[in-house]
C-alpha cells in the first residue's frame, strides 16, 4: 500500500534519475512518476482477455484517498462486466452534445457585435446552464425547458423568457443543422408564455414641442461629441446603435451628394443602407470632425476612443435636459420622423425606406432601392428645413404641407 511519503519519494527518483517511475498501490492502482515531477494515478485492469489503463487524474490535484474512491468505483465496473473507459468515452461524448456545448459553439461562429453576442452569452449562463446546460441537447423535452423559461417569468421578466426562448430556438436549429438533434423544442413553447407587452419609445410628436427640444439640444452644455450626436440624431433618425457606432470611412461629405453609407452587418435587417445627408446634417458633422475626425469613429466614447459612444450616452444627456424616457428616447427620434413626414404629406413609401423597415415584398424592395434614392434625398432635405422652422417658430403653429396629388 502506498503513502505519501512513499509517493514523494518515487517523484524525487523520477525527477533525479530522469526516467518514468511506477509505485502500485494494489488491485492495479498505481502512480506513474515521471522526470517532469508530473505524478499520475492509473488504473490497470483486464476486459475481454485485454489489458487496458484508464486514467484517474493526477497528484496534485487527487489525492491518494480521493485516488482509491475512484479506483473502488471502476473496479465495481469491471466486477458489473461494464468497461470504464466506455463509460468515460460516453460521458465525454454526452457533454460534447450537451446545451451548454452546443451553444458555446454556435456563439463562437456567430458574425455580430461583441455587445449582442456578449448579451446572449450572459443570458444563457444566468437562465439556461444552470438548469439544463450539462443535459444533452437532444434529451431535453418542451416541459424541462419550459421549466426554465418560466423562472425568468416569476422575476417579472415576461420580455427576456420571450428572447430566451428566441435565443434557444436558434440554438436548437444549429443543433439540428450539426446532426445532433432532430427538432426545435422552443418551437412547442410558442404559446406557453404570455406575450410581453408592447414597447414604445418615447417620442414627442407635437411641432410646437419639438420645436422645444430642437432649442434645448441647441443650448446643450455636455460633451461636445454628445451634443453633436443629438443634432444629428433628429436628421437623420437611424437606430440609436447604428448612429453611436458611426465610423468616419462609411461617410461621404464632399459629394455634390453627401450620404452616409452604413455596411450590412452593422444594420438590423443586415442590408446596406444610404442615409441622404442634409446641409444641416453635414454641417454638424463637419463640427463634429474637430473632435473626433483622426480617429476611426465618429462618436467615440469618453473611456477610449476605440470604443463607440455608450448605449446611454444620448438618454441620459435627454434626461439632463428634463426628458424622461417615457418621454423622449434616442430611438423616439426615428417615431418622431416618422409621425411628422407622414402628417406633413410624405410619400409614406419614401419614409419606410429611410426608416430601414423592410417591405414584405423582396422584389418591391430591390426596386424600391435603385428607384427612390432621389426621392429620398430630397425628403432628407425637406425635413431638416421643417427641422429648422420648428426651432425657430418659438410657440408659433407651423402649418403642415398638404399630401401633393400623385
Amino acid at each position: 500500500m502506498l503513502t505519501d511519503l512513499a509517493i514523494k519519494q518515487v517523484i524525487r527518483e523520477a525527477r533525479n534519475k530522469g526516467e518514468v517511475k511506477k509505485r502500485f498501490d494494489g488491485r492495479g492502482l498505481f502512480i506513474l512518476a515521471k522526470p517532469t515531477g508530473a505524478a499520475l494515478w492509473r488504473y490497470k485492469y483486464r476486459r475481454d482477455g485485454k489489458e487496458k489503463l484508464i486514467s484517474l487524474g493526477d497528484y496534485a490535484t487527487t489525492s491518494l484517498k480521493a485516488a482509491r474512491a475512484k479506483h473502488a468505483d471502476a473496479m465495481k465496473l469491471v466486477a458489473a462486466n461494464i468497461d470504464p473507459s466506455a463509460v468515460r468515452k460516453a460521458a465525454k461524448l454526452a457533454r460534447a452534445d450537451s446545451v451548454e456545448a452546443i451553444a458555446t459553439e454556435w456563439i463562437n461562429k456567430l458574425e455580430l457585435s461583441p455587445g449582442t453576442i456578449r448579451r446572449d452569452r450572459q443570458r444563457l449562463e444566468k437562465w439556461i446552464y444552470p438548469h439544463i446546460g450539462k443535459e444533452p441537447i437532444a434529451s431535453i423535452e418542451p416541459p424541462v425547458l419550459l421549466s426554465a423559461l418560466q423562472r425568468i417569468e416569476a422575476e417579472n421578466k415576461k420580455d427576456t423568457a420571450l428572447r430566451v426562448r428566441a435565443l434557444c430556438g436558434r440554438i436548437w436549429r444549429y443543433a439540428i443543422g450539426t446532426g445532433r438533434c432532430r427538432r426545435d423544442i422552443s418551437a412547442d413553447l410558442r404559446d406557453a408564455l404570455p406575450p410581453a407587452a408592447t414597447k414604445s419609445y418615447g417620442a414627442i410628436i407635437d411641432p410646437r414641442q419639438v420645436g422645444e427640444l430642437l432649442r434645448r439640444i441647441d443650448a446643450y452644455e455636455g460633451q461636445p461629441t454628445v451634443k453633436c450626436a443629438l443634432k444629428l440624431a433628429p436628421l437623420v433618425f437611424v437606430r440609436p446603435g447604428e448612429l453611436r457606432a458611426a465610423e468616419w470611412a462609411e461617410f461621404d461629405l464632399d459629394s455634390e451628394t453627401p450620404e452616409w453609407r452604413i455596411r450590412a452587418e452593422r444594420m438590423k435587417m443586415k442590408e446596406a443602407h444610404i442615409v441622404p445627408l442634409s446641409r444641416q446634417a453635414v454641417a454638424i458633422l463637419r463640427e463634429v470632425e474637430k473632435h473626433s475626425g483622426g480617429g476611426r469613429l465618429v462618436f467615440p466614447s469618453m473611456r477610449g476612443a476605440h470604443r463607440p459612444m455608450s448605449e446611454n450616452t444620448i438618454n441620459v444627456a435627454l434626461r439632463a435636459m428634463g426628458y424622461t424616457g417615457d418621454v423622449q428616447t434616442g430611438h423616439g427620434f426615428r417615431t418622431l420622423a416618422s409621425t411628422l413626414l407622414n402628417e406633413l404629406g410624405q410619400d409614406g413609401d419614401v419614409i419606410e425606406l429611410q426608416l430601414a423597415h423592410r417591405p414584405r415584398n423582396q422584389v418591391r424592395a430591390v426596386y424600391n432601392r435603385a428607384t427612390k434614392l432621389e426621392a429620398r434625398r430630397t425628403l432628407m432635405q425637406f425635413w431638416a428645413d421643417h427641422l429648422d422652422r420648428l426651432r425657430a417658430n418659438d410657440g408659433k403653429v407651423v402649418p403642415f404641407k398638404k399630401r401633393v396629388a400623385k
